[in-house]
């Protein structure tokens, strides 16, 4: 970035995805953020904040991670400054200045750090991406030793409790806050207008829904990133607990005074939801911003994917991506196309009526047998 002194409002949380909700482009975002991904990075730059300090490292090379680079990309200056005491020791909403990778607060230091530019982040990701091999064999032994735990999902199914929704012989289209999620509800808008199918959010899922103007049919999740809003907007809860039942979202729903209801699963909330639809009789599930690939599950920091290659073993053949839906949708043609075409033919004939006299006669013999037939 351009200045060398920067001022702002210092604004703390160690969840990225509840900070970026009150973050102005005025202030200092101070996050606890290791690997920072895609998604995090994408509203970070959303929210127009100019500096960020990870107390975290941005990108511990475990994986080719390409969130911090999409942010410094997005003209936000990155400051890792790992194991900075900053929740300790400052305040949410002190004023700090940012001179060069080090953070003051009324002249006296009270952090150092190292600011990652583009071209570093370049060149790490393009070393990490020659040990992807190592990431990708202990993905596949966590996942493999899951799978033994977690194998009922397939075999067993989830026990889901009785809805309101009609998911029966209906699509279903599930919304989760995942990469490009925002540029995948664009892309199904057509179909959303055209098939009207159940929405079925998961989690922070229900906020994208209503910022894209719909509203969610059921919310499934822990409910840690779904807005008070969302919540209350008159969707069906269905809180996704640990397998031995205790479910951490409950508390927070009944505070709101909603109805709610309880499902364990050792699965992700994002393969309860596509579980829910599949089990409802759904006849198709479109996904939004789901997680298909190694890197994306590596992003949310999981050690293995068991459940969700289960859930997309159960699932099958009804399960489509949103950035292919745009092929199966048809689109409905308007009345205006028609008439367009209609008066297009119609002046063609009236053209070539008028240049050949071969035509006049048979329309005018056509109109002589017309009128007989009806005695005129």
């Amino acid at each position: 970035m351009s200045f060398v002194e920067y001022t702002g409002h210092a604004r703390l949380d160690r969840r990225t995805k509840h900070l970026v909700r009150r973050l102005s482009p005025d202030d200092i975002a101070i996050i606890d953020h290791a690997d920072l991904d895609r998604v995090s990075a994408e509203e970070l730059i959303e929210s127009g904040v100019r500096v960020v300090v990870n107390v975290a490292p941005s990108q511990t090379g475990r994986f080719p991670n390409p969130g911090p680079l999409l942010l410094v990309r997005g003209g936000v200056r990155l400051i890792d400054a790992p194991g900075a005491d900053l929740f300790e020791k400052v305040g949410d909403g002190e004023l700090l200045t940012v001179r060069g990778a080090s953070l003051f607060r009324n002249g006296t230091r009270v952090a150092a750090g190292h600011e990652l530019s583009a071209e570093e982040l370049v060149a790490a990701l393009h070393e990490q991406r020659g040990r992807v091999t190592e990431a990708l064999e202990s993905f596949a032994e966590n996942t493999m030793r899951y799978l033994r735990e977690e194998g009922r999902l397939l075999s067993e199914g989830i026990g889901f409790p009785a809805l309101e929704t009609r998911f029966r012989d209906r699509h279903a289209l599930v919304v989760v806050r995942g990469p490009g999620h925002k540029r995948d509800l664009r892309i199904v808008r057509p179909y959303v207008r055209d098939f009207r199918p159940v929405l079925v959010a998961v989690d922070g899922g229900a906020d994208a829904l209503l910022e894209a103007g719909y509203k969610p049919d059921v919310i499934v999740g822990d409910m840690d990133s779904v807005s008070d809003r969302a919540l209350r907007s008159g969707a069906e809860l269905l809180i996704h607990a640990y397998e031995g039942g205790t479910a951490p979202g409950a508390e927070r729903v009944d505070g709101l005074g909603l109805e709610r209801h309880v499902v364990p699963a050792p699965a992700t909330s994002e393969d309860v939801a596509l579980l829910l639809a599949y089990e409802k009789g759904a006849e198709l599930i479109v996904v939004v911003g789901a997680h298909f690939n190694l890197i994306e599950f590596l992003e949310r920091n999981r050690l293995g994917m068991s459940s969700t290659f289960l859930t997309r073993l159960r699932v099958g053949e009804i399960l489509v991506d949103a950035k292919g839906v745009s092929r199966l949708v048809s689109r409905q043609v308007g009345l205006w196309p028609l008439v367009l075409f209609a008066a297009t033919g119609l002046g063609a004939l009236v053209v070539a009526v008028a240049v050949s006299p071969q035509l006049r006669s048979v329309l005018e013999l056509l109109g002589l047998r017309l009128r007989d037939l009806l005695g005129f």
